[in-house]
């Protein structure tokens, strides 16, 4: 292939055309719902990439307690500790719906991110929001109570903002796995849903939907 060819193929490169189809070191796995992608201390060699569905992140300490690090959703990046030179996974992946997820293997990643410059700012820009998200859950850990805490998880749940609509947050999320994210207990976060609902900042009609009132709780001092 000539210099004009290549550079035509590099142009003619669609990122997200890569993501959404199978080919060289790329297949399209399904996992049912509660079904594990895969396990902490599994070998790292390869990244994900939700098509669609949700994907619950976990981490299990040395004394076997269990904490919810996030919840994926379509569009989503996840085992990108591949790429850092981990060699083994630091946590859990778990479809909390039926997902169909986009298997990259981890040799094939790092030749479209060093070849194809679209993917890699993509690539980039992911990360680095993903970065900023972490800070500002660390933020919210250290200086924000519990209710407060609740309230954030809920709205980036619901993707709050998008097209000024709430959208349904993951069907029968538990409460269990709401008080990991907050940091607090379950009948906490019993309590707050409650008052939340009897507030009118959330209902339940076949999934838990999220008013952008509930935005007042987040932002009230």
């Amino acid at each position: 292939m000539g210099p004009r060819a290549a550079a035509k193929k590099r142009r003619d490169f669609d990122p997200q055309t890569f993501l959404a189809t199978i080919g060289e070191g790329r297949k399209v796995v399904l996992f049912p719902k509660k079904h594990g992608i895969f396990v902490q201390g599994d070998t790292a060699d390869a990244v994900f990439h939700i098509q669609t569905g949700k994907v619950r992140l976990t981490v299990v300490s040395s004394d076997g307690k269990e904490g919810t690090v996030g919840i994926l959703g379509d569009g989503q990046f996840f085992g990108e500790g591949a790429l850092a030179g981990q060699p083994l996974r630091m946590g859990s992946a778990t479809a909390m719906t039926d997902c169909v997820v986009l298997r990259i293997d981890k040799k094939a990643m790092m030749r479209a991110l060093h070849r194809e410059h679209a993917l890699s700012d993509m690539f980039v820009a992911y990360l680095l929001a993903r970065n900023i998200r972490y800070e500002e859950d660390l933020v919210d850990q250290l200086f924000n109570s519990s209710e407060k805490r609740l309230a954030r998880i809920l709205l980036l749940l619901a993707h709050f903002g998008k097209e000024g609509k709430p959208e349904a947050v993951v069907p029968k999320i538990s409460q269990e796995t709401l008080a990991e994210m907050v940091g607090t207990t379950r009948s906490r976060v019993s309590f707050f849903m409650n008052r939340f609902r009897k507030l009118g900042f959330i209902h339940y009609n076949g999934g838990l939907q999220v008013h952008s009132s509930l935005l007042n709780v987040v932002l009230h001092d």
